[in-house]
């Protein structure tokens, strides 16, 4: 998977939403844009799997609004990922969603 050039998937799908906000690098607060369709965790391995992105995926313990704890997660790709996506071709689809 390192090996294969990340691709970009269709500019108005649930991928290509959460992709967006990887590539602005901007923080994604839930998955309120996906309208429960499909888990953020769902589109993200495909992202991973399907499309060669190298997410990253951060899990740590947090507590619910009632109290119980739970665990919270935050994607991310790294910032030279970002930056070498920009400049070929990247944020032409950006703009042109």
């Amino acid at each position: 998977m390192a090996n294969k050039t990340p691709t970009y998937p269709g500019l108005r799908t649930g991928r290509g939403q959460v992709l967006a906000v990887l590539l602005s690098n901007r923080d994604q607060a839930g998955a309120e844009p996906l309208q429960g369709r499909v888990s953020l965790a769902a589109i993200v391995k495909a992202l991973k799997r399907k499309y060669h992105w190298p997410i990253e995926t951060h899990s740590f313990p947090a507590n619910t609004a009632d109290g119980r704890a739970s665990w919270a997660t935050v994607y991310s790709l790294p910032d030279q990922v970002i930056a070498a996506a920009l400049a070929a071709g990247g944020q032409d689809w950006l703009d042109s969603r």
